[in-house]
C-alpha cells in the first residue's frame, strides 16, 4: 500500500490529493509542522526531515509536484496524465512545476517571515515583495484561463490542476486569495469545490 507522510495544508496536500482524485488506496501519516523539529523522530523515515514522503514499494519520493507526476503514469490509465501524444503534453509537464517552483516558493517565503518567525526575527518587507512576485507571476493563470476554459490544459481536470490549486490552498491560508483576479478567484472554487479536494481535507482530521 502507498504511505504518505504529511502536515495538514502543507506541499504534501498535492499528493493527499491527487491520491484521493484517483481512488488509490494508501496509508496516512499526519505530522505537526515542522515535522523535524517536532516531531524529531520522523528523521529516522526521513533524514531530510521535510514532507511529503510517499512511499510506494521500493520508491521513495519527496517532490510534491513529482509525485503527482508519478502517480498519474505510474497507475494509469488516468484522465489526470496528459500523455506525450497529446497536443497539450509539454504545457501540463510546464504547469506542474510551475504550481511548485514558480508559485509556492515565494509564499514560502511569506509564510516563514511573515508568520513562522519569532516575531523580532520577522521581516515584513522580504514577505510583501514575495507576495507581489508570487501575485505577479499568478496572472499566467489569468492568461490560460481567458479563453473561458475551466482546467488549465487538455480541456480537462489533470495534475496540473492539482499542482496550482496547492498553490492557490497556500495562497488562501495567507490571505492572499482576496487580491486573486475574478477568473482565479473562479478557478480556485471550482478547484475546492472538487470532491477529490473534499475528501482529502477530510482526511486530514481523520487522520
Amino acid at each position: 500500500m502507498i504511505e504518505l507522510w504529511h502536515c495538514a495544508d502543507a506541499r504534501s496536500f498535492r499528493a493527499l490529493w491527487a491520491l484521493e482524485e484517483m481512488e488509490l488506496p494508501y496509508r496516512l501519516h499526519l505530522l505537526p509542522f515542522p515535522p523535524r523539529i517536532r516531531q524529531p523522530e520522523y528523521l529516522e523515515v526521513n533524514p531530510l526531515g521535510t514532507i511529503p514522503l510517499l512511499v510506494d514499494g521500493n520508491t521513495r519520493m519527496t517532490e510534491s509536484a513529482a509525485i503527482t507526476e508519478y502517480l498519474a503514469v505510474r497507475y494509469s490509465p488516468t484522465p489526470l496524465a496528459v500523455s506525450p501524444d497529446e497536443a497539450d503534453y509539454g504545457a501540463w509537464l510546464d504547469w506542474l512545476h510551475r504550481g511548485e517552483a514558480t508559485l509556492t516558493f515565494p509564499q514560502t517565503i511569506v509564510l516563514r517571515y511573515r508568520h513562522l518567525e519569532p516575531k523580532e526575527r520577522r521581516i515584513p518587507q522580504a514577505a510583501d515583495d514575495y507576495a507581489q512576485w508570487f501575485l505577479s507571476r499568478l496572472r499566467h493563470v489569468d492568461r490560460a484561463l481567458a479563453d473561458g476554459r475551466e482546467w488549465l490544459v487538455a480541456g480537462r481536470f489533470t495534475m496540473a490542476d492539482i499542482s496550482v490549486g496547492y498553490a492557490l490552498l497556500l495562497a488562501d491560508s495567507l490571505k492572499l486569495d482576496s487580491r486573486f483576479s475574478p477568473l482565479v478567484a473562479a478557478y480556485w472554487e471550482r478547484l475546492s469545490a472538487r470532491p477529490g479536494f473534499i475528501a482529502a481535507k477530510a482526511a486530514q482530521p481523520a487522520a
